[in-house]
């Protein structure tokens, strides 16, 4: 269902919101006034009542797909517990520019932010914090690999550099402005394609999914 404050509508109670989010929105406002549109500005005022923090966890601004935001501080604190705890399911759906040889396997790499060059993140084996992501090939298209990502942490552009990277899948994302050779928003094919987690209130496993775009 799509409302009026232009925001796709997976699922919605007293307590949860989850969105489709599409590629080139924020998940939440940032620095300025050209940049507060968001997925949660537009649900505070489609939900007047929900808490000034909805977002229990971020999609990129280029990254579309599947994100959960809660109305009420009880579902805030208890979705963001199981993020912390690692009790999502996330599966991504990609499409990377060039051919993966490999059937699948465990990408493990360290990095951390770049401070001169933010929001760019850089391989640090070192001071580097780990990031795993489990990922599987689902076949080449005009010279492109379809990729399923499956991430075991949440680190910032954990999936963009952990595809960009020489010691990940060796090809950006395509359309990673940051990355790869993308020019603008919106042009990002990296999308959040299931989202498993716990009712907050009712404790009832939810699992949603939604198609890549691409």
């Amino acid at each position: 269902m799509t409302t009026s404050e232009g925001l796709n509508i997976v699922f919605e109670d007293d307590a949860v919101v989850v969105v489709d989010k599409p590629s080139g929105l924020l998940s939440v406002p940032g620095k300025g006034e050209a940049n507060q549109d968001s997925v949660a500005t537009r649900l505070k005022a489609m939900r007047p009542e929900c808490i000034d923090q909805p977002s229990v966890h971020r999609l990129d601004q280029d990254t579309s797909g599947l994100l959960a935001l809660a109305l009420t501080a009880e579902a805030h604190r208890d979705l963001s517990m199981q993020f912390m705890d690692r009790l999502v399911g996330k599966r991504y759906i990609a499409l990377i520019d060039g051919v993966v040889r490999e059937s699948g396997g465990i990408i493990e790499l360290k990095f951390r932010l770049d401070p001169d060059n933010r929001p760019y993140q850089v391989y640090d084996p070192v001071n580097g914090k780990p990031a795993v992501t489990r990922w599987r090939s689902l076949g080449v298209e005009n010279g492109r690999t379809r990729v399923e990502f499956m991430p075991h942490t949440g680190r910032t552009h954990q999936l963009r550099l952990h595809s960009a990277h020489k010691k990940g899948l060796g090809f950006p994302i395509v359309g990673d402005r940051l990355y790869g050779t993308g020019t603008g928003p919106g042009q990002l094919k990296l999308h959040a394609s299931l989202l498993r987690f716990r009712h907050p209130v009712t404790r009832v496993p939810l699992e949603f999914v939604s198609p890549a775009p691409f």
